[in-house]
C-alpha cells in the first residue's frame, strides 16, 4: 500500500490509498497521542495503518454520508470504541455517530482547536474539518486540485457559498481532498482558462507526477485560488463567458459543463 507522511504544528498526517481511488487519513496530536480518521471509506485499511503506526484511533471525523466515507464507521467503532462526529443534516444516513456536529460546533484534536466549515453542495450536510495548527483542511469530496465535487444535492447557490468558504481559509492551508481526480480537473481547467500561465504551469506539473505514479494531494490553497475555475467563477472573464456577468451561473455553467466533459 502506498503511503505518505507529514508533521507540521504537532500534528502528524498519514495519507494512504484505499479502495479503487479513495486517500484514507490520519492525523494524530503528537502531545496527547490522540488519533483521529478522517472519513472511513475502508475499515481494514484504516485500523491496519493505524496498526502499522502503532496508533490507536480516538475519534472520526466524517465529512459526509457516502459510504466510501463513511461505510467504515461501525467497524471501526467496535474495534476501538472511538467518538464518531458526522454532520447534524445527515445523521439519518450514517452509522454509530456519538456527536453530530455543524459549522462552528466546538470540536478538539488534543488541545487544538478544529474549525468545523460548512460546505454543503456535493452533499447537503457536507462539512470540512481545517485544523490551523497544522494548516491542513480535510474537504471530504467538496474540492479537489483544479476541481470541485459534483452537486448531488445542493443547488448552484448553496455550492458556491460553500467554495468561497473555502477560498477565505490561509493561502497556505493545505487542502486534502479523498480522491485523485486532478489529471481529468485539470484538462477541464485548461479548457476554461486556457491564457492563465500559473495554469499552464500547474497541468505540466500534474501531468509530470502522475507519470511518475505520485500523488496530487493535498493541494495548497494557494495555487487553486489562482488556477481552479470553480474557485474563479466571479473572475470578472470567467464569469463574463460562463455567466454572463453572474457568478452563481458561472458556477453553475461550469459544473454542469464538467459533468459531460
Amino acid at each position: 500500500m502506498k503511503t505518505a507522511f507529514q508533521s507540521q504544528g504537532g500534528i502528524q498526517i498519514h495519507q494512504f490509498e484505499c479502495l479503487s481511488d479513495n486517500y484514507g487519513f490520519l492525523a494524530r496530536d503528537e502531545a496527547s497521542g490522540e488519533v483521529v480518521c478522517i472519513d472511513t471509506p475502508d475499515a481494514d485499511a484504516c485500523l491496519g495503518e493505524a496498526r502499522r503506526l502503532g496508533w490507536t484511533i480516538t475519534q472520526v471525523w466524517n465529512t459526509h454520508w457516502h459510504p466510501d466515507h463513511a461505510g467504515g464507521n461501525y467497524a471501526i467503532k467496535a474495534a476501538t470504541d472511538c467518538r464518531i462526529y458526522a454532520p447534524l443534516l445527515e445523521l439519518d444516513r450514517i452509522e454509530c455517530v456519538d456527536y453530530p456536529v455543524s459549522a462552528g460546533s466546538p470540536l478538539l484534536v488534543g488541545d487544538n482547536l478544529v474549525d468545523i466549515i460548512d460546505v454543503g453542495g456535493h452533499t447537503l450536510g457536507h462539512l470540512a474539518f481545517h485544523i490551523p495548527a497544522a494548516k491542513a483542511v480535510f474537504v471530504g469530496d467538496a474540492l479537489f486540485p483544479l476541481g470541485c465535487g459534483r452537486m448531488f444535492e445542493g443547488d448552484p447557490d448553496q455550492f458556491w457559498a460553500s467554495l468561497k468558504r473555502l477560498r477565505q481559509l490561509p493561502p497556505e492551508s493545505l487542502m486534502y481532498s479523498s480522491h485523485e481526480y486532478t489529471l481529468s480537473n485539470a484538462l477541464f481547467a485548461i479548457h476554461v482558462d486556457p491564457d492563465n500561465a500559473e495554469l499552464c504551469r500547474y497541468v505540466h506539473d500534474v501531468q509530470t507526477l502522475r507519470e511518475r505514479g505520485s500523488w496530487t494531494v493535498p493541494a495548497v490553497l494557494c495555487r487553486e485560488l489562482v488556477c481552479n475555475p470553480f474557485l474563479r467563477a466571479d473572475d470578472p472573464i470567467i464569469s463574463a463567458h460562463w455567466g454572463a456577468g453572474n457568478d452563481v451561473a458561472a458556477f453553475a455553467a461550469l459544473r454542469k459543463a464538467k459533468d459531460i466533459f
